[in-house]
């Protein structure tokens, strides 16, 4: 258990970190899903325009230290490829 004020003090921000850590993820993850599933749906319309709903929200992700940018990289160029070929 903490015994020092500071080490009381970092399990309380981690503790609200890790709420607000995974809202976002939460957040980001429903975004991609609208992307896969109007691309499993075969609307390309609508993945073009759940695709640029994702791209900054995955990018605020990065900005925001949730994620790592080559891995929303990677994701984005995915999802691009996915889109471009339906």
């Amino acid at each position: 258990m903490a015994n020092t004020p500071q080490a009381r003090k970092r399990i309380r921000r981690n503790e609200r970190r890790s709420e607000i850590n995974t809202a976002r993820m939460s957040r980001i993850r429903s975004f991609i899903k609208k992307v896969e599933s109007a691309i499993a749906g075969g609307d390309k319309n609508a993945a073009q325009e759940a695709l640029k709903a994702a791209q900054p929200e995955m990018q605020r992700g990065v900005a925001r230290g949730v994620l790592h940018k080559n891995t929303v990289s990677r994701k984005m160029s995915r999802l691009s490829k996915r889109v471009a070929s339906l």
